[in-house]
């Protein structure tokens, strides 16, 4: 193999395989729109390729800069925003959440019933901000649809409406009942917004500003926000929703899309679009130690900190959830303080490294940083749900079978 088809230590023409299957297996058979992939090593962009259409409606081909709702990808946003205020000593992790909240004091736990008539006993533990950074606080989604208590989430529309603001959704989780008693087991949850919420309580800042401020505007991230601003529409991809048979349907026309107003719910867990080389300059600080041209955003002590697996007992996902759902594969992963983290490669029957981490999100999108290769990918597309087909561990696979040296 000649020295011109690798960089970083990654072969291009591997890398190509990459775009061959996403346009076999996905975009040629109707299965996705289009995708923006990209894989960077050692700090330098080794391979980009933007594929298909952003808006098949509009027959519009995806570009590297394209917009992309990336839902649950900005928790690590959140996450490492709070985690600059745990540097400054405004909280530390076993604080109770009722310490800033005291509506929520006195959280109950689910026991029987369906609301609103819910039979609950009290929480046997307390809530700590630790808990709702590791999705193990009793909080739950609407969109698992595996509980009663889930249930009342959605005819409450606390999963994200955009009628819904911080403090109302803050107001409502204080009556409703938990899943399980705080840190006794692992449940994806609206964890991640109360974090958001805590952001702007011990910031005062608004969330968005909060990180415009602090993270967007020092790494450069300048598509990246909470509603698509008039100069980003041409560039915002069109959103679709799987149906049976491996098709899919317009699930949000970008024209018409509520991204295109200021949000009331400024959703710490799911609010953010991006773009992949606004993310990458995301991921490529956490790959570097929290800094990227100079701009530190979180401190590398921390970083490390916060990408151990916080289960208890060193527990991967499968021996501490209750739910089914996860963005990442739930076998060999353990998780952090809003990433997942990989604890056992063959266990996880896919190909990375122990200490792997990042995270997805609902339309499909994936990142994740392997500090071990020094390897970071982003992936864009938009499909929802992410359950849809196994594309994560495919680009895993390939992006390390090219590793060369």
């Amino acid at each position: 193999m000649s020295e011109s088809n690798v960089v970083a230590g990654l072969s291009l023409d591997r890398l190509e395989n990459i775009s061959r299957h996403l346009e076999e297996r996905y975009i040629s058979a109707g299965r996705f729109p289009g995708a923006v992939t990209l894989v960077a090593r050692r700090g330098e962009v080794a391979w980009v390729k933007a594929q298909g259409l952003m808006d098949i409606e509009r027959n519009k081909p995806a570009r590297r800069d394209t917009v992309f709702r990336i839902y649950s990808m900005t928790k690590p946003v959140t996450s490492i925003a709070m985690m600059q205020l745990y540097e400054q000593g405004r909280f530390l992790l076993d604080d109770p959440v009722h310490k800033y909240i005291p509506s929520w004091k006195h959280l109950r736990v689910y026991d029987s019933g369906i609301h609103p008539n819910f039979m609950t006993r009290p929480a046997a533990t307390t809530m700590t901000i630790r808990d709702l950074f590791t999705h193990m606080s009793g909080l739950t989604y609407g969109f698992l649809c595996r509980s009663n208590v889930d249930a009342a989430y959605r005819a409450l529309k606390l999963d994200g409406s955009r009628e819904l603001t911080l403090d109302k959704l803050i107001e409502q989780l204080a009556n409703m009942p938990l899943e399980f008693d705080p840190g006794t087991a692992w449940n994806y949850s609206v964890a991640t917004d109360v974090l958001g919420y805590l952001v702007q309580l011990l910031s005062g800042q608004p969330l968005d500003e909060y990180f415009r401020q602090h993270i967007f505007e020092p790494l450069g991230m300048g598509d990246t926000g909470f509603r698509v601003r008039d100069d980003l529409l041409e560039r915002f991809a069109a959103c679709y929703l799987y149906q049976p048979g491996d098709t899919m349907s317009l699930q949000d026309d970008p024209e018409t899309s509520h991204y295109r107003k200021a949000p009331n719910f400024l959703s710490g867990g799911a609010g953010l679009v991006s773009t992949v080389d606004d993310y990458f300059r995301f991921a490529q600080a956490l790959c570097q130690g929290g800094e990227l041209d100079g701009q530190r955003i979180i401190g590398r002590k921390t970083l490390e900190f916060m990408r151990l697996n916080h289960l208890p007992d060193n527990q991967d996902l499968p021996g501490f959830s209750t739910g089914a759902f996860s963005e990442t594969p739930y076998e060999g992963s353990g998780f952090g303080l809003g990433f997942s983290v990989k604890t056992d490669v063959a266990k996880s029957r896919t190909n990375g490294s122990v200490g792997e981490y990042g995270w997805g999100g609902l339309a499909s999108t994936n990142f994740f940083v392997d500090p071990v290769e020094e390897l970071v990918m982003v992936f864009m597309t938009q499909l929802i749900p992410s359950s849809s087909y196994p594309v994560r561990e495919e680009l895993r696979a390939m992006i390390n079978g090219a590793l060369v040296s």
